[in-house]
């Protein structure tokens, strides 16, 4: 187990995937400024399922995703940053939130690729892009381009999918690549029978 710094928010960040973020609350203007010392600057990301991303008092998720700092850049009151998803990780357990959110976390193990799932990534590809192109609101361009990685891609295939954050943060809980995207194509095509039918 490990501390690290935390930052709860009301959306999953997946591995593989950016993070831009508008920093303003005085404690994680902090976090990030002690970020900003170390060499390898990374915090963890996990969801809110209860409660607001301000003020504290939520309730968090227990699986959640590193993020490593790539760009801060300095507005009026706020900072502006850009990070990456890394590797998933289990909070073991919370410790004072003073003067930010720390947790002790377990690493866990990447998702393991091989070749015969590239059929499946294919129609998982195929299926979110089709949907992504109807979608009402869609957060990303249907044409968004993926990791020449395939595992990287899988990930990124559950971030750019069409999908609320409940559904998101099952999809963060996979045990399995080819679970992971078996679950990307049946939850966008549950949102697609929905939009259609509306």
């Amino acid at each position: 187990m490990v501390a690290i710094p935390m930052f709860p928010l009301g959306s999953v960040l997946f591995p593989h995937t950016p993070l831009p973020l508008r920093v303003f609350e005085p404690r994680y203007l902090t976090m990030i400024g002690r970020l900003l010392d170390e060499d390898d600057a990374q915090f963890g990301v996990v969801l809110i399922e209860r409660g607001h991303e301000v003020g504290g008092g939520d309730r968090r998720s227990r699986i959640g995703t590193m993020a490593r700092l790539i760009s801060v850049a300095a507005g009026a009151d706020v900072l502006h940053t850009v990070s990456v998803g890394t590797e998933r990780f289990v909070v073991d357990a919370w410790l004072d939130d003073d003067p930010y959110p720390r947790a002790e976390v377990t690493r866990l193990a990447p998702l393991d690729w091989h070749d015969g799932l590239t059929p499946l990534r294919a129609e998982a590809e195929r299926i979110v892009r089709r949907t992504l192109a109807s979608a009402p609101d869609a957060r990303w361009d249907p044409a968004t381009e993926l990791s020449d990685s395939p595992g990287a891609a899988a990930w990124q295939l559950a971030a750019i999918a069409p999908l609320g954050e409940y559904d998101r943060y099952s999809l963060l809980q996979a045990t399995t690549t080819g679970g992971l995207l078996g679950q990307v194509i049946d939850l966008t095509l549950e949102a697609e029978l929905l939009w259609s039918a509306e």
